[in-house]
């Protein structure tokens, strides 16, 4: 379940975003004050997103979103009855991720909290490419077989990922070769090559000897499949 963070002293918009929120199966934690919201962040690393109030009692919505910031990665939407556009456009060079100013509708804060969401989520699998049950996380350079980690070695997951990044596309094995070269490595040649391949492929395949993941094309070198 989605989880939000909201950030707002006004009791009758806090509870009534709250239902609102609850009613599109959203999990709501609730702030009045800066150090509410502080204390919240801290006790719970998973919230996906926050609508923070820039008037708060015991400080300023801006103040506390440098603090979030600082330590997390939690999209933000701003909730104001200031439409200044100095402040928008300060809200949102310090990375806010949106900004709604109030009065609005709840079904148009919904709409953007999906979009903000939508986009979070597109970054966050941009980062990870899925080959069947194969899982390439590209910011961990781990490589993970139906959930269980894989041990590559730096060059195997380096011709790996040549390969996976490119879905489709036949590499010459000559290709490969001249991709994976670095004068802080040793020489690999065609018959080293080979074995790597083997290599991989007995450690990522479900059966090596008729592989699903790397694929040979014969004459010619390698391929990974479609994306899955």
């Amino acid at each position: 379940m989605t989880k939000i963070l909201l950030v707002e002293d006004d009791d009758s918009i806090r509870l009534g975003l709250r239902y609102y929120l609850e009613q599109e199966s959203y999990q709501v934690f609730e702030s009045s004050t800066v150090l509410e919201a502080s204390k919240a962040v801290e006790n719970d690393a998973e919230i996906d997103l926050i609508l923070l109030d820039l008037n708060l009692p015991d400080g300023n919505g801006f103040d506390l979103f440098r603090t979030i910031k600082e330590k997390h990665d939690i999209p933000v939407i701003f909730l104001t009855a200031n439409d200044l556009e100095v402040s928008i456009v300060m809200g949102l060079d310090m990375g806010a991720d949106d900004y709604i100013t109030k009065p609005f509708k709840a079904r148009e804060l919904i709409s953007r909290m999906k979009a903000v969401l939508r986009r979070v989520k597109g970054k966050q699998n941009s980062n990870v490419i899925q080959i069947q049950d194969l899982t390439i996380d590209l910011e961990q350079a781990k490589v993970l077989k139906n959930g269980i980690d894989v041990m590559l070695t730096a060059l195997e997951y380096k011709i790996l990922l040549i390969l996976a990044l490119n879905p489709n596309t036949v590499f010459t094995r000559e290709k490969i070769l001249a991709d994976i070269w670095d004068v802080n490595e040793a020489y690999v040649n065609d018959n080293t090559l080979t074995v790597y391949i083997k290599r991989i492929r007995e450690k990522i395949e479900d059966d090596p000897m008729h592989p699903k993941i790397i694929l040979t094309v014969r004459g010619v070198g390698y391929k990974v499949g479609d994306l899955c």
